[in-house]
């Protein structure tokens, strides 16, 4: 840790892997299959980016981890050159509970692509891990339901301990961090206790997993709460999934380092862009003849060569430019934010940034 804010738990600090130094807060974008949808490569590089996310399940289904080691690992196949962070596929456990077989031992997944079976185990998603060569493996866990009862919340936190214990044991690759994860449901103690186990392992750091899934706002917090009371100060903390800037600042607020989310880039393909002051639908009739930037106040590429109306054109057309450049400027947006609340940590005043921010900002579809 480099900074601690004197009023909140907000904090400043170093992330190193083989290929890159990253200061935290930090919000990465999702690259599911070696891609962020609508970006390339160079494109991340100039807004600023050093850590991206690829899932370790989808790239094992296509094109597979094997070719891609052949290919010289994930960072060459992908003409990435600063770090990546691979999901080991737990949550695939939860979003394709249809499809799969959950057992102590692993989990078998019918493809979702041609039906094929797949068994995954901790060490099987260590090895698919190390052969795409990620700067950061996860540990394999189980992404408990948020509905489920106390009694399945306590079976499934001790799966995803008995799995972190041989994630651990499987993991050999010296230049690749492990982190691990905890779960609980939506039960306090559990989360702690969840928390205390997996600490105890001794990771390289620690996430949050199985929140922000469809559960009440204030759920996220007190299970966020209980959860990272419980982890050390001298490693990085990851809160899974969580990609809206409200969330990130109470997030920040409570000491948490790492963010995930296909949120800007999702919403962006959907026509909607990001503001301070909330979200603008840029499909909308009222933008047809809109010469004005999507923000005034943004200096990214998008803003400083296009208006609402082009953009709005380029959607109404259904032409993939369109989405190109929304993508561009919600990621652009994304960073910047997190770029100020580094400078706001740092200068003593999270606690104001994060006031008048909030008294702007709506978590809704629609700016008027």
């Amino acid at each position: 840790m480099l900074y601690r804010s004197s009023n909140t738990q907000a904090r400043i600090g170093l992330l190193k892997t083989a290929h890159s130094e990253i200061e935290t807060p930090i919000f990465m974008p999702v690259g599911t299959n070696a891609n962020v949808k609508g970006m390339r490569a160079r494109d991340l590089e100039e807004i600023g980016y050093s850590l991206i996310l690829s899932n370790t399940f989808h790239l094992y289904l296509r094109p597979g981890h094997l070719i891609v080691k052949k290919l010289g690992g994930l960072h060459n196949f992908m003409g990435w050159k600063n770090s990546i962070l691979t999901d080991s596929g737990g949550f695939q456990v939860f979003s394709l509970r249809s499809i799969s077989d959950l057992e102590n031992e692993g989990v078998l997944f019918r493809s979702p692509i041609d039906g094929s079976k797949h068994f995954f185990t901790p060490e099987f998603a260590i090895e698919v891990q190390e052969a795409l060569g990620s700067d950061i493996a996860m540990a394999f866990d189980e992404c408990t339901p948020i509905d489920s009862d106390r009694e399945y919340a306590v079976e499934s936190l001790e799966r995803t301990y008995r799995w972190a214990e041989r994630c651990l044991k499987a993991h050999k690759r010296k230049d690749q961090l492990l982190f691990g994860i905890s779960q609980g449901g939506l039960y306090e103690d559990l989360r702690v206790e969840s928390a205390r186990k997996i600490v105890s392992l001794g990771f390289d750091g620690y996430a949050i997993g199985g929140l922000s899934i469809g559960e009440k706002s204030e759920q996220t917090i007190a299970m966020l709460e209980a959860t990272i009371s419980e982890f050390p100060e001298d490693k990085p903390r990851y809160f899974m999934g969580v990609g809206t800037p409200d969330l990130i600042l109470e997030s920040i607020e409570r000491g948490v380092d790492m963010f995930d989310s296909v949120f800007p880039t999702r919403v962006a393909r959907h026509g909607v862009a990001l503001t301070d002051n909330g979200r603008i639908n840029i499909r909308a009739a009222r933008y047809k003849e809109d010469s004005d930037p999507i923000d005034e106040n943004c200096s990214c590429y998008v803003c400083r060569n296009h208006s609402k109306a082009y953009i709005n054109h380029l959607f109404s057309r259904k032409e993939m430019l369109g989405q190109i450049l929304l993508t561009y400027h919600n990621l652009y947006y994304m960073y910047n934010f997190m770029k100020r609340v580094k400078e706001a940590i740092k200068q003593e005043s999270f606690f104001e940034f994060k006031e008048k921010f909030m008294s702007t900002f709506k978590n809704k579809e629609e700016v008027k």
